[in-house]
C-alpha cells in the first residue's frame, strides 16, 4: 500500500466513523408495561388510578403508550368509578376506545358489582350496612339515568332479591307503590329497602322523593311489610331517609 493509499484509507475510516447513523432514540414507554406489572404485583394498592386503568387497557391495546388514554378517560368521567360505571356508548365517545376496551371496562365493573353484592347477600343487611352502602354506590353512583330499585328482605333481613323496578330519565323514574307491593308478596318478603339514584350527583332527597316514599310505606304497611330505609345515591354520597328522620 502506498503512502497516498494509506492516507485515503484513514480518511475514509474517519468519515465512516463521523457519519455512522446513530440508533433512533427508544420510545419512553418501552419497558413501561413490564415495570408497571412488577409494581402492581408488589403493591397494587399503591398504584394511582391512572396506572391501574393502564393495566386494564393493556389487555385490549397490546402495543403503544396507553397512559394518555387512561388520563383522558379519568378526566372525561371524573374518577375511576366514573370510568367503570360509564355505559359502553359513553366510553366509545373517547378517542382510542373501541369495542374491546369498552367491553373490558364493563367486565371489571360487573366483577366489582358482583363482589359487592356477595358481601350483602351473605349476612343480614341491617348488620352489614357499610357493605350495603358500598354495593348500592357501585351499582348506581355513576348511572346517567335515574333508576328505582327495591331490595327485598326475608324475616332475617337477608337479601332475597335486588330488582330494578323502573328506569327513567336524567331526573325522574316513575314508581308504582302497588307494583312494589305485588313484588314483595311474590317474594314473600318481610321488609324492603328502597333505592334510587340522582344522576345530578347530589343525593339530597327531593319533595317528590319524600311523597313517593310515604305512598310506598302506606301501601306496604297494610301488608305488614316494613320499609327499613330509602337510600338516594349520587356521585357526592348516599342519603338515608332513616338517618334524616324522613321515614
Amino acid at each position: 500500500m502506498t503512502h497516498r493509499q494509506a492516507l485515503e484509507d484513514a480518511a475514509g475510516q474517519a468519515d465512516l466513523w463521523r457519519g455512522a447513523p446513530s440508533e433512533p432514540p427508544r420510545p419512553h414507554y418501552l419497558g413501561h408495561r413490564d415495570r408497571l406489572r412488577e409494581r402492581a404485583g408488589a403493591a397494587p394498592a399503591a398504584l394511582p388510578d391512572y396506572e391501574l386503568l393502564e393495566l386494564i387497557l393493556f389487555r385490549a391495546i397490546r402495543r403503544g403508550d396507553v397512559k394518555p388514554l387512561a388520563k383522558q378517560l379519568l378526566t372525561r368521567f371524573g374518577s375511576l368509578g366514573g370510568v367503570l360505571g360509564a355505559s359502553p356508548e359513553e366510553l366509545r365517545t373517547v378517542a382510542g376506545v373501541g369495542e374491546a376496551v369498552a367491553l373490558d371496562l364493563k367486565l371489571v365493573h360487573e366483577a366489582a358489582l358482583r363482589s359487592a353484592r356477595e358481601q350483602v347477600a351473605r349476612r343480614a343487611v341491617i348488620s352489614s350496612w357499610s357493605a350495603l352502602l358500598a354495593y348500592v354506590k357501585t351499582a348506581l353512583a355513576h348511572e346517567t339515568r335515574e333508576q328505582f330499585r327495591v331490595l327485598f328482605l326475608d324475616k332475617r333481613n337477608q337479601l332475597i332479591a335486588d330488582e330494578i323496578m323502573n328506569r327513567g330519565t336524567v331526573d325522574h323514574a316513575p314508581v308504582y307503590p302497588r307494583e312494589v307491593a305485588r313484588r314483595a308478596l311474590e317474594f314473600a318478603a318481610s321488609a324492603v329497602i328502597l333505592v334510587h339514584n340522582h344522576p345530578s350527583g347530589d343525593p339530597a332527597p327531593s319533595s317528590a322523593d319524600v311523597d313517593m316514599t310515604r305512598q310506598v310505606v302506606e301501601a306496604l304497611r297494610a301488608l305488614r311489610i316494613a320499609v327499613h330505609d330509602h337510600l338516594v345515591v349520587g356521585r357526592d354520597g348516599t342519603a338515608s331517609f332513616k338517618a334524616l328522620g324522613l321515614i
